[in-house]
């Protein structure tokens, strides 16, 4: 299992945090927003919140979600999810709707939040009260202990790109229609097109691969930010040079996407438009497994792109990269490597 190998080096709260959001299968939208709900009531200090708190972000991070698609679920009906829409179409209160959350919006998400399909994290990031004196969760230290982390300015970004492509899947049905995710140089931008051919915009690049690379620079494993305005803003950078596209197809594919420190990307003795060397080829491999382990569309797209077994997938990127040396001139293939690196992390 991926997960293991996510987990495997190391691991830092934010590895298990993510492995929760990254890994696993969704088939609703439940997760994300209780994650979201509790990276919001964490820096308010409070360590128990009763299911009435948790019920205002909950519920209306899902209302937010349902006015860009409605369909939040597998399932047929959701009595809950019914009454979010009636909120959305006026047809009932937000007290009623609170009281609603609180009855029927947590039955299945608290007990299985910290679930893989290895098992159970290693780390909670709350406790189950529910039958307790409190009638709701208790947050962890672990979870105050993940906010100081520079990482977690990343965390809410990550958690609404993995919903956007999960709830875009279920939008367009990716059980009959394989759904083939595209990347918008110009914008940064992952998208994807309807049955009628309509372009549908689904997240950041930054945001959608940030948690596969735990937040690291893809080559000398420093630390990012896909904060747009931080000054540490990750570059999304082209494994195989931009300008082998005559010759590579589909170039800007998302097996081709990696995300570099600005300094190892066109800072001094940067990579540029250089072929790296042959050693990240395994990274790029891995980090690609891990996307693969993921829900639809990324796994679908992945697979469409370089093989539909693992030993095809390696043989395509090595195939590629002999390819790529074979084309670029001297100074361009020489294997550029980082000027530092950090230790290894995935």
């Amino acid at each position: 299992m991926s997960e293991s190998k996510f987990l495997a080096i190391d691991p830092k709260l934010e590895d298990y945090w993510r492995a929760i959001i990254l890994f696993g299968k969704n088939v609703a939208c439940y997760k994300f927003a209780l994650a979201k709900s509790l990276l919001e009531l964490a820096p308010q200090g409070k360590t128990i919140i009763t299911l009435e708190d948790l019920a205002e972000p909950y519920s209306r991070h899902i209302i937010e979600h349902l006015k860009i698609v409605d369909k939040q679920t597998t399932s047929l009906s959701s009595r809950f999810l019914n009454a979010c829409r009636q909120f959305n179409n006026g047809d009932i209160t937000k007290t009623r709707l609170i009281d609603t959350t609180v009855q029927r919006g947590f039955e299945n998400v608290i007990d299985a939040f910290h679930n893989l399909s290895i098992g159970e994290t290693a780390v909670r990031f709350f406790i189950d009260e529910r039958r307790g004196v409190n009638k709701g969760i208790v947050l962890t230290d672990e979870l105050f202990k993940l906010l100081d982390k520079l990482q977690s300015e990343n965390l809410p970004h990550e958690v609404e790109a993995r919903w956007r492509l999960v709830e875009t899947a279920w939008e367009l049905n990716i059980s009959r229609n394989l759904i083939s995710i595209g990347y918008d140089p110009h914008n940064q931008l992952l998208f994807t097109f309807s049955d009628r051919r309509r372009r549908v915009d689904v997240t950041s690049c930054r945001d959608a691969l940030n948690g596969y690379q735990k937040g690291k620079c893809f080559y000398s494993f420093a630390d990012i930010s896909i904060e747009p305005i931080s000054a540490n803003l990750a570059d999304v950078d082209h494994f195989f040079p931009h300008s082998l596209n005559e010759y590579i197809g589909n170039i800007d594919g998302v097996w081709n996407l990696v995300l570099s420190s600005t300094e190892c990307n066109r800072g001094e003795r940067g990579k540029f438009d250089r072929l790296p060397d042959t050693k990240y080829l395994e990274r790029l491999h891995n980090r690609n497994e891990f996307l693969i382990t993921s829900n639809h569309p990324l796994r679908e797209t992945l697979i469409q792109q370089t093989g539909k077994t693992e030993e095809k997938r390696q043989d395509f990127l090595q195939s590629m990269y002999n390819t790529a040396q074979t084309l670029l001139g001297t100074g361009r293939n020489d294997g550029w490597k980082s000027k530092f690196e950090y230790p290894v992390t995935f």
